[in-house]
């Protein structure tokens, strides 16, 4: 599409423009025509069946079709230009950096609220990862050139919602969340970029040159989140250079090293038997003969040589749906047995990972689950569906599903909610997922319902899954939910239901992490064996509860005489060392090692403090194996000497191998290396020349 003027168009040919990258002679439309297969070697095989991949871009049509000569002058863009205008009181077409971060601000929260809207929310690993970033890549924009210093982009949501929610009705049935989750993320960020011009002013400081270490600046950036253009804005602004080869290389080195962690090779696969159709009939047992139909070795730095085998059929449940894939072994005729480490789902293909292959390929194997581990993962898994119908019950219908993770040993369950659930309320979680396992419900599976015909008889579909027409339902009583997982016969097989934990992973999600059956069991168990430990300690009382409650009394009650004899202690102390105080330079110091805990040290370095102008106190004491460093400077000597107490903690914490910091008049230092201590006194007198 050529969307210059007619002069233009006179002047040059659009056909001579096609892919030169000129902004306004524009592919709206491709085909690609798919005809071969890459192997590992590198050469080229044929593809059984040839097809054309054929896409258009949305945002280049609008442009075309309203006469624009941008992205961004379009109405998919111009209202949350508008919008981003109105919140950061900035204007649009006056500075090119002020445009450039409206427009990036702009696109990135299309990108980040449709991801959370599909079920992806931001974290540390994987595809949240990227989430993540492009957010905080939008969160740094704002801060740097729209001056903006709170959250901000969650408000655009609504926006954004008015005008996509109509195609996209995940928008808006997920938009209270988008919401909740931006903004959490944007505070987040922010506050890491309060610790981070912190940070940065300590390096600043630190520097002997005008030009800051890459390597530093690489470490503010990779351990703290802070961006590489800030730095280097920050430093031009006050006169300082950043040095990007240092940078780069640690960069570099980095990304060498997270390559090398997960770099995987794989092999092409060896076609055994072509023309297969795989089934899956984990659902109905736990064994089967198969014949292997394809096989390839695969390498990586984590697992080391492994293989992958497809079978022609398989019990082997791979992963899916939070559930874990099955384990087990692959028996050949002649008793030689490989074991299933793994099972995952690629290319819509169930594949089996094993250490080694089988001596012989051919012929028919016996294809074995571990059914205890699948025991247990079934009974995790048909927890969660109970959990998730208690969680509705108990705390509200605005309660959804947003993740789970259901492993033979444990089950990890995320939820929408919106406060931190009390003890009554997990009490009465348990209780409710433990009543239907006592009912012993029955399971009620169909398979290849219509998804409107399972909707319509009440099945829930869970946040982020993809459904096809046709769908597996899940029934334990009222629990009715579209599942492909494996579940056990009967709750009763389940045994009990414990909740280990609960808590927030992002703004307005929660997650409970339980067990149930052997592990529940094993959990009583320690607890008894804790609870026996505990009341033998105790001289085995009547009332475990009543005396660990009278012993932490006492223990209370201990503490208090203790800190008033330091304290008494200190009082003591200072007439001694008032009388030891030594004269250098104007300045009236002590410094020396003290039998104190860290109260008492500052209750008498300002107890000492009292009245003085002049006095410089360095003190160190051992507590538990770990070292202390104290510093009292008076208000005045700060002022008049440029001392300042934070520094000189800070820097003294090397010899303790430790850090601290504080306020200029009185700071801290801890560290684990008492034998430093020596030495750190001795360098404390440097400050006083």
């Amino acid at each position: 599409m050529d969307l210059r003027s007619d002069a233009d168009k006179k002047e040059i040919p659009g056909a001579s423009l096609v892919n030169q990258d000129h902004p306004l002679v524009v592919e709206i439309w491709n085909l690609v025509f798919m005809q071969y297969n890459r192997k590992a070697d590198g050469s080229l095989e044929s593809l059984p069946a040839k097809h054309v991949d054929t896409g258009m871009g949305f945002e280049r049509l609008c442009m075309a079709l309203q006469g624009v000569k941008s992205n961004y002058d379009t109405d998919v863009f111009t209202p949350l230009i508008r919008e981003i205008e109105i919140i950061t009181d900035a204007k649009y077409g006056k500075k090119e950096q002020t445009d450039i971060a409206i427009r990036v601000i702009a696109d990135h929260i299309r990108a980040v609220a449709f991801s959370i809207a599909d079920g992806q929310l931001p974290s540390n690993t994987g595809a949240g990862y990227v989430i993540r970033r492009i957010l905080r890549r939008a969160v740094r924009y704002g801060f740097t050139f729209l001056n903006t210093k709170e959250p901000f982009m969650y408000r655009l949501v609504n926006v954004l919602t008015a005008g996509m929610g109509e195609a996209f009705p995940e928008l808006s049935e997920q938009k209270q969340l988008i919401e909740n989750v931006i903004k959490e993320e944007e505070h987040s960020f922010l506050k890491t970029l309060d610790q981070g011009l912190v940070l940065l002013d300590s390096i600043i400081e630190k520097s002997t040159e005008k030009i800051v270490d890459g390597r530093k600046a690489f470490e503010l950036y990779d351990t703290y989140g802070f961006p590489i253009d800030l730095t280097a804005l920050i430093l031009s602004e006050k006169g300082y250079s950043l040095d990007e080869d240092g940078f780069n290389i640690a960069m570099q080195e980095q990304k060498t090293r997270s390559k090398k962690a997960s770099e995987t090779s794989k092999g092409d696969w060896e076609i055994l038997q072509s023309d297969m159709e795989q089934e899956f009939v984990g659902y109905e047992r736990l064994d089967a003969d198969v014949r292997i139909v394809k096989f390839r070795k695969i390498e990586s730095k984590k697992q080391g040589e492994q293989y992958q085998l497809v079978f022609n059929l398989t019990p082997f449940y791979a992963e899916g749906g939070g559930q874990v894939g099955d384990k087990g072994y692959l028996e050949s005729p002649d008793g030689d047995v490989v074991y299933i480490v793994d099972t995952k789902r690629e290319n819509n293909e169930i594949v089996h990972f094993a250490k080694n292959l089988p001596k012989k390929l051919e012929g028919t194997f016996k294809a074995v689950v571990d059914s205890k581990q699948r025991q247990r993962t079934e009974a995790n898994h048909t927890a969660t569906h109970l959990l998730h119908q208690a969680l509705r019950e108990i705390l509200g219908t605005h309660v959804e599903q947003k993740g789970s993770a259901v492993h033979s040993k444990y089950l990890r369950f995320d939820f929408s909610h919106f406060s931190k659930m009390t003890r009554e309320e997990l009490d009465a979680v348990e209780s409710f997922v433990n009543a239907r396992i006592a009912g012993q419900l029955p399971l009620e599976e169909q398979r290849n319902v219509p998804i409107k015909e399972a909707m319509d008889n009440g099945a829930m579909a869970l946040f982020g899954e993809k459904y096809g027409d046709a769908v597996r339902t899940i029934r334990f009583g009222k629990s009715i939910e579209l599942c492909g997982g494996t579940h056990v016969k009967n709750t009763g097989d389940i045994w009990h239901f414990k909740i280990k934990s609960e808590g927030a992973v992002a703004a307005g999600i929660r997650r409970i992490e339980a067990i149930t059956s052997d592990a529940v069991k094993d959990f009583y168990a320690e607890s008894n064996r804790s609870l026996n430990e505990i009341n033998g300690i105790l001289g085995n009382p009547q009332d475990a509860l009543k005396a660990v409650t009278n012993l932490q009394e006492e223990n209370a009650d201990l503490k208090k005489q203790i800190a008033a004899l330091l304290k008494d202690k200190a009082k003591n102390l200072k007439g001694d060392l008032l009388k030891e105080l030594q004269e250098k330079s104007g300045i009236r110091y002590l410094i020396k090692k003290l039998d104190l805990d860290a109260a008492g040290i500052k209750d008498l370095s300002f107890e000492m403090g009292q009245n003085q102008t002049d006095l410089f106190l360095l003190f160190a004491t051992e507590q538990d194996g770990k070292a202390l460093l104290s510093c009292y400077i008076s208000k005045e000597l700060v002022a008049a000497k440029n001392l300042n107490a934070g520094t000189i903690v800070r820097e003294l914490g090397k010899y303790i191998q430790g850090g601290g910091g504080g306020q200029p008049f009185f700071a801290t230092a801890g560290g684990k290396n008492p034998a430093g201590i020596p030495e750190a006194l001795e360098k404390a007198k440097e400050y006083l020349a």
